[in-house]
């Protein structure tokens, strides 16, 4: 008996537990946009903080325009649809583009060696410092078209895993950072390629929405009852056949 009643402690921590696993990248619901629906994926270890990624791509304007673009997409958004058992919670007041870290322009491809985060470089490939980077080579695991040995095409390159991203186009995107050594241009990302590099601020790129959250998960327990109440009958039914 007392292996049945620590059985039912285990699954049913196991089963608590289910729900505060966090994975790097969560669907956690849908936002109708322009008529159609879209998927709201949760990054929780973005370089610059937590964020949701709107699934929708904005093609080819201006910097200027993509940023304004995204700033004005919820007043577009007609509704949410969270899936039950998150909690979220915005961090910042509206929709913008990824971020990226500005500098010198630098070409690299060497990677982070230590993994400390810090690269020597701004512009190039395998970069994961940046919103766009992260997402490319962290979260979706692809490969950009030169190796961290210089390697290039090196074999497997380019937008081959797209995860819960249904919308994500193998080309080119504004990031919403500046590049400062060199005005107006801005940053941009190929989603193609995984190469960081900056842009006139007049070129025609897309566009990707994001905006810091902080998303938790929250416990249902109606269910939580419902399996413990079972596991329980299943433990008297068993001690009831023993006697």
């Amino acid at each position: 008996m007392h292996k049945i009643i620590l059985g039912i402690a285990t699954a049913l921590v196991l089963f608590l537990g289910a729900g505060t696993v966090k994975a790097s990248l969560t669907t956690i619901g849908t936002a109708t946009y322009n008529g159609d629906t879209y998927n709201l994926i949760y990054d929780d270890d973005a370089p610059m903080g937590p964020i949701v990624w709107l699934d929708y791509t904005n093609y080819g304007t201006h910097s200027d325009n993509q940023k304004n673009w995204a700033a004005g997409i919820d007043s577009d958004i007609t509704s949410y649809n969270f899936n039950t058992g998150y909690s979220i919670t915005w961090t910042e007041p509206a929709w913008r583009l990824p971020a990226t870290v500005d500098g010198t322009y630098v070409y690299g491809y060497e990677g982070d060696p230590d993994h400390d985060g810090t690269y020597t470089y701004t512009g190039g490939y395998n970069l994961a410092n940046s919103e766009m980077g992260h997402l490319f080579y962290t979260e979706l695991g692809n490969l950009g078209y030169v190796a961290i040995d210089g390697t290039s095409p090196q074999q497997g390159w380019g937008l081959t895993n797209t995860g819960d991203f249904s919308h994500l186009v193998a080309g080119w995107y504004w990031s919403g950072t500046d590049y400062t050594a060199m005005p107006p241009d801005s940053w941009i990302f190929n989603m193609g390629n995984g190469n960081q590099g900056y842009a006139s601020s007049w070129s025609q790129l897309s566009g990707i929405a994001v905006r810091g959250a902080q998303v938790t998960p929250v416990p249902i327990p109606g269910a939580v009852w419902l399996l413990g109440s079972g596991l329980l009958g299943l433990a008297a039914a068993k001690r009831r056949k023993w006697n």
